[in-house]
């Protein structure tokens, strides 16, 4: 919803929005592009007569303002629908699906179109540090758009990504996940194969070789060209990685007869699959296999995916935004092999905060454990909301596992269990109480 203000604003429209515990970046993002943001969703915010009001599927009945709209029949719609309607219609949409990875993929894609000179428009639900903001309109038909499989909206229960309608599409993996919303896994596939009814002939589906619940949804029906990415010796894929290292810092992509070679930043197989897929969309779009390998290069990454913050009295603090036990994992298990490559000897030290509907229900209940194997230890976030069996998740995991019901006990654990050369991982999809920064502080206050 942050980065559609801000495309509304590009468009020439006076944006406002309501909305309650915005946290960095997308609350500096938005300070930053001249857009007031009204705390909490008192109906007063409407005052001046809005023309149109897009509402977040994140606000449902009974919240104050949805009440205040219907009642007084003011116009609204969903954000899908509105960047459908003035955004998107008539542009190349290149859109970015899976459960995991959406947003770094779409950022990867978006920055190879940007340095291939193509200027594409795009819409993340992240900040990429390759662009100063996580939206614009860009200056060619092409639209990169991080496509969700969320619901609209209260009103409209349909994934997000069925209003995109893209021609060139990235499905990178698929999982059960949205248990708020979806009873089973054939519930989101039945919204992928509708997405998939949405693009042309003349389109392109990009996905992973050997994905069996992907391979379910193709086989209900495909109307356009599909191309396969693996990682490894899979000769029957169109795209395929070589990795160079361990640790996935350098790898070369085949395709074609043609090749090409990454060094870059990141690190795991899950971030080397991003790659390729976005290599592949971007080729659909015109762009050489060689001019896509030095672009990601020079990819920067995304704000919140394994971001350093820094160093605190002598503690490395990242911030991510896990908050499946697929990604957890993947992150982990590639930060430690960067880790065991490099010769460090300090910890791994991992703070979770369970947040997502499906985390908080205890559908991964008997996932997480082995998801965190790579920790030396793991601090959980015991939240009044969870109904995971955190206890027997510790009697489980394979790590030192401990779990606090507020932040301020977090903090002092890190704080007595740490020591310079450790390296402490806070993986959220929220604000968390604010942990990064008392937590930085804290350490140096310690050292």
């Amino acid at each position: 919803m942050g980065s559609l203000a801000v495309l509304a604003k590009e468009l020439g429209y006076k944006v406002t929005g309501s909305d309650q515990n915005v946290y960095p970046p997308m609350s500096t993002q938005l300070e930053a592009q001249g857009i007031t943001l009204c705390q909490g969703y008192d109906p007063a915010h409407f005052a001046d007569g809005p023309d149109m009001i897009v509402i977040g599927n994140t606000c449902s009945r009974g919240n104050p303002a949805v009440e205040y709209v219907l009642d007084n029949n003011l116009p609204f719609c969903s954000g899908p629908q509105w960047l459908a309607e003035h955004v998107l219609q008539g542009r190349w949409v290149l859109g970015v699906a899976g459960t995991h990875g959406k947003t770094t993929t779409t950022s990867m894609l978006a920055w190879i179109l940007e340095h291939a000179g193509l200027e594409p428009g795009y819409l993340i639900g992240g900040v990429p540090k390759n662009f100063d903001c996580s939206a614009r309109l860009g200056k060619s038909p092409f639209f990169v758009i991080e496509a969700d499989e969320y619901d609209s909206a209260f009103f409209d229960k349909r994934s997000k990504f069925i209003h995109y309608r893209p021609k060139t599409a990235i499905i990178g993996n698929l999982e059960f996940d949205h248990a708020d919303i979806f009873p089973d896994l054939v519930a989101i596939q039945t919204q992928f194969h509708h997405l998939l009814k949405t693009i042309p002939q003349s389109g392109l589906v990009i996905s992973p070789q050997g994905n069996d619940n992907l391979a379910a949804v193709f086989e209900r029906g495909l109307w356009c060209d599909q191309e396969f990415f693996s990682i490894g010796k899979d000769d029957s894929s169109e795209w395929r990685v070589e990795p160079l290292d361990e640790k996935g810092a350098s790898f070369t992509v085949h395709y074609a007869g043609d090749s090409a070679t990454v060094n870059w930043g990141l690190l795991g197989n899950h971030n080397m699959q991003n790659g390729v897929a976005a290599l592949a969309a971007a080729q659909h779009a015109g762009v050489t296999l060689k001019t896509g390998c030095d672009a990601l290069s020079a990819f920067a990454g995304v704000k919140r995916r394994l971001e350093l913050l820094g160093e605190f009295g002598g503690v490395k603090l990242y911030d991510d935004f896990a908050h499946h036990p697929t990604a957890i994992r993947t992150t982990l298990e590639g930060f430690r092999a960067r880790l065991d490559e490099g010769g460090e000897k300090g910890r791994l030290v991992c703070v979770i905060e369970a947040r997502s509907n499906t985390m908080k229900m205890g559908y991964h209940q008997h996932t997480l454990a082995s998801a965190l194997s790579a920790a030396d230890r793991v601090i959980w976030y015991k939240s009044e909301a969870t109904r995971l069996d955190l206890d027997a998740i510790g009697q489980e995991a394979s790590t030192e596992f401990t779990s606090y019901p507020d932040t301020d006990s977090i903090i002092a654990d890190v704080i007595a269990h740490t020591e310079p050369g450790d390296h402490v991982v806070i993986m959220s999809n929220g604000g968390f109480e604010g942990i990064h920064g008392r937590l930085g502080e804290a350490l140096v206050a310690s050292a």
